[in-house]
């Protein structure tokens, strides 16, 4: 195994929302800024723990939750249950049920594999210490809390799901469960994270004389070299970059990616073209940590589902076109404590607090790591370039779009404004290992007492002074597999997974083109 050339980077070391409805869903998320928690987040909150466990008293309650559940759906029409989970590749997969059969979901699980935890991004399969063989079973538990009813899919509901052993103890490899012991690890500390996804999107015309895009994924032999391309995007926006051209050309999609997502009481902040051809992006308002990532697959799929609709195809994947700006998933994140913002009111760099400090200065030195998490395939290694706004260089600045790390103030009458955005994740990533190591980096800052180093100003690539973050998913993985920290928050069985499943998609893609690449993953995301 290679060193880690990033290792010796200069730290000084110095001293939810739940998106669900009242009758299934109906709750606002909430933003950075305080706010008062609407009764159902109180309840949510409240239930939060590490999840180490499912007892008895736990199972009667989710039935009978589950139960009242059922007749909303059913007055309401839904016929089935979307369960999904989110794999070590990044990809979404499910179990569904009818809705009738919620109940016995929510109280006994639903069966499933362990050996989805080391999936690749083409469906082959590799092996791990801990999870790969044909033995063992889990169950998938859905959270009721976040049961809702899609819009964009008549006739069905969604929930995320946690996932237990047969014996109702947590799966070491359950990804969510990962990320909600963090959030408790996190408030043992007093501190309240909250986070938010943009999610940036590509959307082409489905179908043609090009191979059906849902039909492109790993061409060739599913365990061997890449072959013939996949289909190329036709982009369905044409007009320029951010221009109002692009809106009126696809209207109506937008109206109906709008609808869509108001109708699942999801706050969105913005939505507009982005630099690419036929490139969008939304932004919702933040949430817990889990609630996060909860909001960011369900954007993805709805926006997915949207598109279908409209006869379009929708890819999030990090490189849609060589040579072109990519995809991506940044995290926009603050930290809180007794409803106080510590982005702002303290005497450290542009008035954050010397604990908010710490925790940024954990994320800045763990990035070459956590990169192997938050930018996780081949393809994001393309997108990742000096000059485009990418955040390739491991440092931090004031609004500067590429830094890694981008504090950004808020206006100054809105001191809940204030917060942190990582620029360098796309939507490969497991958006539950994300928000999980993201925060399991910063504490160990806070733990360490550690100082920001100086802020940079202008375009890094410009200067020749800062270190450049990993080029290749390679050297990210060695940066992963060296990284003490991580390793300790996502337990041996986790840990080993995330890294089997990296090790073996830079075999699969190894001495690919870059077109190859491309075309191998463009509509797996």
């Amino acid at each position: 195994m290679r060193r880690c050339k990033h290792a010796d980077f200069a730290i000084v070391n110095g001293g939810s929302h739940h998106p669900r409805r009242s009758d299934v869903h109906r709750a606002a998320p909430l933003g950075h800024r305080e706010r008062e928690l609407p009764p159902c987040h109180t309840r949510c909150e409240d239930r939060t723990t590490d999840g180490s466990r499912v007892d008895a008293e736990e199972r009667e309650q989710a039935r009978a939750r589950a139960r009242q559940e059922t007749d909303h759906l059913t007055a309401e029409g839904v016929r089935g249950a979307a369960l999904t989970w989110v794999d070590n590749a990044g990809l979404v997969r499910v179990k569904a049920v009818p809705t009738t059969r919620l109940p016995q979901a929510a109280s006994r699980g639903v069966g499933m594999s362990p050996v989805f935890d080391v999936y690749l991004v083409d469906d082959s399969m590799t092996t791990s210490p801990h999870v790969g063989g044909p033995d063992g079973d889990l169950r998938l538990f859905p959270d009721l809390e976040r049961l809702t009813v899609l819009a964009a899919q008549p006739g069905w509901a969604w929930a995320p799901v946690d996932r237990y052993d047969q014996q109702g103890r947590a799966h070491p490899v359950c990804q969510r469960l990962f990320a909600r012991r963090m959030v408790e690890r996190a408030r043992e500390r007093g501190l309240e994270p909250r986070m938010g996804f943009e999610t940036e999107w590509v959307v082409a015309h489905a179908g043609g004389p090009e191979p059906a895009p849902e039909r492109a994924s790993v061409p060739g032999p599913r365990r061997g070299a890449v072959g013939e391309p996949g289909a190329e995007p036709r982009y369905a926006g044409t007009g320029p970059a951010y221009g109002m051209a692009r809106v009126v050309e696809l209207s109506d999609y937008l109206a109906g990616v709008l609808d869509a997502l108001h109708a699942q009481r999801i706050d969105v902040l913005q939505v507009h073209p982005e630099y690419a051809p036929g490139q969008f992006e939304v932004s919702v308002a933040p949430a817990d940590p889990v609630g996060a990532a909860d909001l960011a697959v369900l954007v993805r799929e709805t926006i997915r589902a949207v598109s279908a609709r409209h006869g379009l195809a929708a890819s999030f994947a990090p490189a849609v076109e060589v040579g072109s700006v990519g995809n991506g998933g940044h995290l926009h994140l603050s930290l809180w404590q007794e409803g106080r913002n510590l982005c702002r009111g303290g005497d450290g760099p542009y008035g954050m607090t010397a604990v908010c400090a710490a925790f940024l200065a954990g994320v800045l030195r763990e990035l070459p790591a956590l990169l192997a998490i938050g930018a996780p395939s081949p393809a994001s290694y393309l997108r990742l370039e000096p000059s485009r706004w990418a955040g390739v260089f491991q440092c931090w600045g004031l609004e500067n779009r590429e830094a890694a790390l981008r504090f950004v103030t808020g206006a100054p009458d809105d001191p809940g404004a204030a917060n942190a955005e990582v620029k360098c994740f796309d939507a490969a990533a497991n958006p539950y290992l994300v928000v999980g190591a993201v925060i399991a980096a910063g504490l160990a800052g806070v733990d360490a007492g550690l100082s920001l180093p100086a802020p940079v100003a202008g375009d890094p690539a410009q200067a020749g002074t800062e270190a450049r973050l990993p080029t290749s998913l390679a050297e990210a993985l060695d940066c992963f597999e060296r990284s003490a920290v991580l390793r300790e928050a996502l337990g041996e069985p986790l840990f080993t997974s995330v890294a089997a499943v990296r090790r073996a998609e830079v075999a699969l893609l190894e001495g690919a083109t870059p077109e190859e690449i491309v075309s191998a993953t463009r509509w797996r995301y």
